[in-house]
């Protein structure tokens, strides 16, 4: 904390400093100019003048030549101004030198500007934590906070720590994590996550995880470090600006040389115009405005809470083609529930209910949850003296010294049990005992309420849907009949699903990209494996922040229709910046090599298509 305020406090100092630079250069020039009798104190204080606006940038120059980097903005003012200085054009080179430190530091407010308002979306940084000591509620620092502690939250404040509520009730601000102006409802033992802010009541928190393993902690360095993955976009205007710049020096040598030597004109007007030209070609605007543009996107997301890792995954969700939908949690709620049991002759309903539940006793997936919720009685572990789980299939146990088979029809084919078919929407258990069938439970997810409403939304951005899914063919088959899906691919296994992306993203169009949305908890290699991985509900899964290029922190799959649109516009405002500095910078340069720009006028257009690129590049915090 006390280093940030040291840099801020460093920053605000340098500003005046550059400001108080200007100001003096400008004085001591207006001075010069009213010494009409003198020439040689005119020229000193024009020198002075000069020095005090652009000392720093001839010493940079110096210090990059040094370096071998010999070709950048530095240079190419230094180079202009000196040799404005070596043709005696001395007011030229002050008020050059002069307007481009005014330039500069006008740029460099704006980018400052920007990233306040960037940083601003995501104020979800807690300052302090509440704890008790010797009676008193004291303030310390998050960072001391250790698991097991007990922080207090009072109305109006941010939750600085994930844990667990142990005493109060009170309603949640999430919206800086979610984008959701909904409230959030929490009592005793419900999870209390970190950068919410308590708007009514007093919580008492268990502290689970220290600051820096805490979703706030993991958000804010998520956003903080998502420019540091360039876009091809950002690495072409890096490679161009390297190229560009020495081919534009040669340009301005041959401007100076050549039409003197073929016209037999003066030359010192060819220098003022190559010098000119010099001045002119400062690529600035580029190479501020595009990775400020990607910057501005990611925030822009932040704000929706949809969290992109980094500006080269924004690139990608630009240019989609098929969007890859896991079923399970993330089209559906994933809140499973019993809807039928059936059994065979000789069984009773409970008792196909009472195995099926001891079976899956020691697993948490949401249907062996489902079963165990609708079972309702204490399990005896005493009677289970084995559990293995048969990967894609099911689970194999033996209970009571019988042999429980429980899972999909798959496994009962592999043990060459016969058993009736489940001709039923939802997800069908089997169970045999002891290699003989028992019957089915059915079980039924319901649908997301805006998962229709996402599908409509991408099919008007003319993309291809597709579902992956673990589940039956009957069950998957009606989801995606319900949502007007592509295409639904059913019962794969988890490498199943890595093969089929693969499958999609090989069949692809060049330059496009396969983007596959998940829930984070066990998609986690077909998330890594497709162009863009989705994790939805990231709001206090570390799974889905870990394994995700984009975690959208709520369940609301229309969320993945509002990062890509996100992402074209934002893309779309970094080639208008393109496009609008380039076409400035070669109108200049051809006015500027005929002699209709002076070097005032170049400095001018260089700092002006700066400034009109960086608040285009703004524009894309706005988009929604």
């Amino acid at each position: 904390m006390c280093e940030h305020h040291h840099h801020v406090h460093e920053e605000e100092n340098n500003e005046r400093i550059i400001l108080s630079r200007i100001v003096l250069a400008i004085l001591l020039f207006i001075t010069a100019m009213l010494f009409t009798h003198s020439t040689i104190l005119k020229c000193t204080v024009l020198g002075m003048a000069y020095l005090i606006a652009g000392y720093d940038i001839i010493f940079k120059a110096l210090k990059n030549i040094i370096k071998g980097q010999v070709f950048d903005e530095n240079f190419l003012m230094g180079i202009a101004t000196l040799g404005a200085i070596g043709i005696k054009e001395y007011p030229e080179a002050v008020m050059v030198m002069v307007l481009y430190q005014i330039g500069e530091y006008l740029q460099d407010k704006a980018v400052e500007k920007s990233q306040n308002s960037i940083t601003e979306l995501m104020d979800i940084r807690p300052d302090y934590a509440n704890i008790k000591k010797d009676g008193d509620l004291i303030k310390i620092s998050p960072y001391e906070v250790k698991i097991g502690d007990t922080i207090i939250v009072k109305t109006g404040e941010k939750i600085p720590l994930d844990g667990i509520i142990i005493d109060g009730t009170a309603t949640l601000d999430t919206s800086a994590l979610t984008g959701e102006s909904r409230p959030r409802e929490v009592k005793i033992g419900d999870e209390a996550i970190s950068g919410c802010i308590n708007t009514n009541g007093l919580l008492k928190i268990r502290v689970t995880k220290e600051y820096g393993q805490s979703t706030v902690s993991k958000i804010l360095d998520l956003v903080e470090n998502a420019s540091s993955k360039k876009t091809k976009t950002e690495n072409f205007i890096t490679k161009f600006a390297k190229i560009y710049t020495p081919v534009v020096v040669l340009a301005a040598l041959f401007l100076a040389i050549l039409p003197p030597l073929i016209f037999g004109s003066n030359f010192s007007v060819w220098i003022n115009r190559a010098l000119t030209f010099l001045v002119i070609s400062c690529p600035c605007a580029l190479v501020i405005s595009v990775p400020l543009g990607f910057f501005a996107g990611i925030g822009g997301a932040s704000k929706c809470g949809i969290l992109v890792k980094g500006s080269s995954y924004l690139e990608l969700l630009s240019k989609p083609e098929t969007i890859v939908f896991d079923k399970t949690g993330t089209l559906t709620q994933g809140c499973f529930k019993v809807v039928k049991i059936v059994q065979q002759e000789g069984t009773t309903k409970e008792e196909l209910l009472e195995l099926t539940a001891y079976a899956e006793s020691y697993s948490n997936h949401p249907i062996a949850l489902s079963i165990k919720k609708a079972y309702d009685k204490s399990i005896d572990k005493n009677k289970i003296s084995e559990i293995s789980e048969i990967a894609g299939n099911g689970v194999r146990a033996e209970i009571n010294g019988c042999s429980i088979l429980v899972g999909n029809e798959n496994l009962l084919k592999n043990h060459n049990i016969n058993y009736q078919k489940a001709n039923e929407t939802g997800t069908i258990v089997y169970t045999a005992k002891n290699s003989k069938f028992l019957g089915y439970i059915v079980i039924s997810d319901e649908l997301k309420e805006d998962a229709q409403k996402a599908i409509i939304e991408l099919k008007k951005l003319k993309l291809q849907t597709v579902m992956l899914t673990g589940d039956t063919e009957e069950s998957g088959l009606a989801v995606a009949k319900k949502l007007n899906l592509d295409k639904a691919y059913t019962q794969l296994l988890p490498i199943d699903k890595v093969d089929k992306i693969e499958d999609i993203i090989e069949q692809k169009t060049k330059n496009k990209s396969v983007i596959f949305v998940g829930d984070g908890i066990n998609d986690a290699p077909v998330l890594t494996r497709a162009d863009v991985g989705i994790a939805m509900g990231g709001l206090g899964s570390d799974a889905a922040i870990e394994a995700a290029d984009v975690v959208i922190m709520d369940d609301k799959p229309t969320k993945v229709a509002t990062a890509i649109k996100i992402a074209k516009q934002t893309l779309m405002i970094v080639k208008e910046n393109i496009a609008f500095a380039l076409g400035i910078k070669v109108l200049f340069l051809i006015l500027g090599a005929f002699g209709f720009v002076t070097m005032w006028g170049a400095v001018f257009a260089d700092v002006g298509v700066t400034l009109i690129a960086v608040l285009n590049s703004l524009r894309a915090l706005k988009i929604k």
